[in-house]
C-alpha cells in the first residue's frame, strides 16, 4: 500500500477498532514498538488509506460483531478484494459478492 500498488479502504469505525486493538499492550510489545512508534503506524495507515463512508449496513453479515465492520468498508467502499488471514470467514460473509477474499501471500503474488 506504501508503495501504491493497491489501495487500502478503511471507515471510520474500522480505524477505531484497528486503533482499540493494536495500542493494547500486548500487542505493541508484540510488534517491539513503542507506543509512540504504533500511534505512527496507526496515522500512517489513515493517511494512505481511502476513507469509506458507510451507507448501507450489512449486519449481521459475519458470526463476528467487529467482522461486520471489515465487511461492511469492503462493500461499502467497491472493494475487489479482501487480504485476511481469516479466509473462511470472509468468503462465507461476502459468499454473494463480487470481492475475492485472499491471503496476504495470494495478495503479496498478485502485486509483485
Amino acid at each position: 500500500a506504501l508503495d501504491r500498488r493497491g489501495q487500502l479502504l478503511c471507515s471510520t469505525a474500522l480505524l477505531l477498532e484497528y486503533e482499540a486493538v493494536l495500542m493494547r499492550a500486548d500487542h505493541v510489545m508484540a510488534a517491539r514498538l513503542t507506543a509512540t512508534e504504533m500511534q505512527d503506524a496507526l496515522r500512517t495507515l489513515a493517511d494512505i488509506s481511502e476513507p469509506v463512508e458507510i451507507e448501507r449496513r450489512l449486519r449481521p453479515a459475519a458470526r463476528d460483531p467487529d467482522d461486520d465492520m471489515v465487511v461492511e468498508a469492503a462493500v461499502n467502499g467497491g472493494a475487489q478484494a479482501l487480504v485476511t488471514f481469516e479466509i473462511r470467514t470472509f468468503r462465507t460473509a461476502l459468499a454473494n459478492r463480487p470481492i475475492e477474499v485472499m491471503t496476504p501471500a495470494e495478495a503479496w503474488r498478485k502485486v509483485k
